[in-house]
């Protein structure tokens, strides 16, 4: 008699969750037979104690998913039909090889562009392209499409500062959510803000309607689009005006408070209502209290920064806790997300040695333009991997022709037919996190955790290093690092720690558990002065200041926000976590206006295009706003196009950051219903 599938022997393992995510949440994969039978999280982990969102409650679905690209296949019909048909690894490198030897004989290395983000956070496989393509010379690329803008702001202040531990929040009196809908995107900590709430501490939320981070709230301030830097500076005035500030920590830490204040006479309650659209008394009673507060803790979320003035609304927001000397209080301060880059030898990793001349630099925001306008040379080769471009970059309309160009030679390494594979002339099946071996750091603690292969490749399916390693081969590169494989290359990277390893257990490491890494102790902070610089010398805008958004031509503000169960365009390949309907919430005024209703099939549009959408009427959204929540794929749309048809390719003030909320719509009646497709 066959065994049965419960009969047989499970073994439960520690692993990591791959995706683009603050959190970085240690899991537990049961195995069976060679399978992943279940995944729960690991109560054991420092930061997520056990606990998973909806979509890597069931990873094993994600990697067992009948829809999984299981062999090397080419292209058979038009660009984005997604009609192919096998062919073997070999055929498929050595045609790689060939088309790539072609462009680079006829046109020169920079004619090939790789793009790729973070469908994978493990630092070997994120970064296994970049080496090969620095060997080949080929074009760099920017990668800026999520939220550099957030970085650059820090930056702009607080240098290379290391950010608090999160777990601050839980000695803060008042915690303040801005522009972070952590419900959606950090729910590990929304633990810790519910935790600090428990003990006393009062929570605000600050963003542009009510999600679901606001019924955690005990306020919510709603502003309109691009204004939080004039909410923060008319917060300053006040601060200021009133003898609010704490003028020891200012002279011991702060650069530029004089500098300052000659700033800040134009940012009256007054002045500010009128741009934020908060009242007088509102923007008073927040400063008052704020000033009050023992430990005020802001978290800054990514919304914020993906408008053109993004970078310098962080900027203002990261100065606040100067003013009153947060920083010097157990539980104040500012987070914007960790970064633990410098715990790596990430050089090594990215093999940036190896890059051949000075080639050019496109950023990944401007993809449409670079394979539609750009020449000396064209874009002619296009390898994509961990990410989705045709549905995620801006400028939908834009990105879809140029790929669909006859002469663009495009290859996609994917687990799942997305959008953007079906532009492929080969695609390439990929590999799970849970197939491979990898290095996890967060952005939102400090933990970090080394993940082994736990089952076999799903089919044919290769990882990111492994189809490198192949191509390296058949391009005739014979470096040391294309060629080591992940665990040699891991146990090189931590055979000597540096300063942020002290005091950790490498056996632990090593075995798989999750440890917490340390940025070094330092006197002062790191920027230039030693102070934290709200005066910026090096900057062109040396003080903070609001930059005002100003197209107005269309009547409804796009903001396409964070999803609940899908992460970008990530997990649509699973029934359960994708809404039947792609959804646009608007106000009921807005709708009566246009005359439309709820659950109408309406046509949003502006200058770049048009895309169909079901209405839902939400009065918890502003008047003057439209929400899309999620990137969806053109397969589960109403229509034939998805958010970012709608979306410029314009970028950030500073960091070259994309402007995803600083877009503008009007509606109407869409011409026929279509049916969702299956």
């Amino acid at each position: 008699m066959a065994q049965k599938a419960s009969d047989k022997p499970r073994e439960i393992h520690r692993s990591v969750c791959p995706y683009d995510c603050p959190d970085c949440c240690g899991l537990l994969v049961e195995i069976a037979d060679k399978r992943a039978i279940r995944v729960t999280g690991d109560p054991d982990h420092p930061t997520t104690r056990g606990t998973l969102c909806a979509k890597m409650n069931h990873y094993e679905k994600t990697v067992h998913s009948p829809e999984r690209l299981t062999e090397p296949l080419l292209r058979c019909g038009k660009k984005g039909e997604g009609k192919f048909r096998p062919i073997s690894w070999a055929e498929a490198i050595k045609r790689i090889g060939e088309q790539w030897s072609n462009i680079i004989a006829e046109s020169g290395p920079e004619a090939i562009l790789p793009y790729s983000y973070a469908g994978t956070m493990g630092i070997l496989q994120r970064n296994a392209a970049h080496p090969f393509f620095h060997r080949m010379g080929a074009s760099l690329l920017e990668r800026g499409i999520c939220m550099p803008a957030k970085g650059a702001g820090w930056q702009a202040v607080m240098g290379d500062t290391p950010a608090p531990d999160p777990d601050e929040v839980l000695s803060s009196d008042l915690v303040i959510l801005w522009s972070c809908n952590a419900a959606a995107t950090n729910i590990h900590f929304l633990h810790r803000v519910k935790r600090a709430q428990q003990r006393g501490a009062k929570v605000w939320l600050i963003d542009l309607y009510r999600h679901r981070t606001a019924a955690v709230a005990d306020r919510t301030f709603l502003v309109n689009p691009g204004s939080d830097a004039a909410l923060a500076l008319g917060m300053m005035h006040i601060l200021v005006r009133d003898n609010l500030c704490d003028l020891a920590f200012i002279a011991a830490q702060v650069q530029g408070f004089a500098e300052l204040q000659q700033v800040l006479p134009a940012y009256t309650p007054e002045a500010v209502s009128r741009i934020t659209g908060l009242a007088p008394e509102v923007i008073e009673e927040m400063t008052a209290s704020y000033a009050a507060a023992r430990a005020p803790f802001i978290n800054i979320g990514g919304g914020v920064s993906r408008y053109r003035n993004g970078a310098m609304s962080v900027r203002s927001i990261v100065c606040l806790p100067a003013l009153v000397g947060a920083w010097a209080k157990q539980g104040g301060g500012c987070f914007v997300g960790t970064s633990t880059g410098a715990a790596f030898d990430m050089p090594q990793i990215e093999g940036t040695a190896l890059r051949q001349g000075t080639p050019r630099t496109i950023n990944m925001s401007c993809l449409g333009d670079a394979l539609t306008e750009l020449n000396s040379p064209p874009v002619k080769g296009l390898y994509i991997h961990s990410s989705n471009p045709a549905v995620v970059a801006p400028d939908q309309n834009r990105v879809l022709a140029g790929l669909a160009r006859d002469d663009l030679f495009t290859v996609v390494h994917e687990r799942f037919m997305t959008d953007s594979a079906r532009y492929a002339d080969i695609l390439l099946p990929a590999t799970s996190s849970l197939e491979t071996s990898d290095v996890y750091r967060s952005y939102g603690s400090y933990s970090v955790q080394r993940s082994r292969p736990l089952i076999p490749a799903v089919g044919e399916s290769k990882s990111n290093r492994e189809v490198f390693a192949l191509l390296a081969s058949e391009m005739g590169y014979a470096e040391p690092i294309f060629h080591k494989s992940d665990d040699e290359l891991i146990t090189e990277l931590t055979a000597t720690p540096n300063g942020w390893w002290d005091g950790i257990d490498m056996q632990a490491f090593a075995s798989g558990h999750p440890v917490e890494l340390s940025p070094p102790a330092d006197s002062g902070y790191s920027t230039p002065s030693g102070r934290i610089e709200i005066f910026n010398p090096l900057l062109e805008e040396k003080l903070p200041r609001y930059l005002a958004l100003s197209d107005q031509r269309f009547a409804l503000q796009l903001v396409t926000a964070p999803a609940l169960k899908t992460l970008n365009s990530t997990f649509f390949e699973r029934d359960e976590l994708r809404d039947r309907q792609m959804g646009l919430m608007v106000n009921g005024s807005e709708a009566r206006k246009r005359g439309l209703g709820e659950g109408d099939l309406v046509t949003a549009f502006n200058d770049l295009g048009e895309v169909d959408f079901y209405l839902q009427l939400d009065d918890e959204v502003p008047a003057g706003l439209a929400i899309a929540e999620g990137v969806w794929w053109i397969a589960f749309a109403p229509g034939q196009r998805t958010v970012n048809s709608l979306t410029s390719q314009q970028l950030t003030d500073a960091g070259g950051g994309s402007t995803f909320y600083d877009n503008r719509i009007e509606l109407k009646m869409a011409k026929e219903k279509t049916e969702v497709r299956d």
